[in-house]
């Protein structure tokens, strides 16, 4: 399984899976971020949030080795 991203897409945000399929976009972050977690921890995988400027600013784990996931 990919993990899951959520990041900006033009004037909204979308969730999306590594690999860029299964995109589905939101009207703001914090919608995309609740979907996102909720995905993420269905698939235990990672989700990464990722700023207005495409850079990832937070990520959480879902299952697996937490000691992997950098601060």
């Amino acid at each position: 399984m990919s993990n899951i991203h959520v990041v900006p897409a033009g004037g909204c945000w979308a969730v999306q899976h590594a690999s860029g399929k299964n995109r589905k976009s939101y009207s703001t972050q914090e919608a995309a971020i609740a979907a996102g977690n909720a995905l993420a921890q269905e698939q235990k995988v990672e989700l990464l949030i990722h700023g207005r400027d495409g850079r990832i600013r937070a990520r959480s784990a879902f299952g697996g080795d937490a000691s992997d996931v950098a601060g």
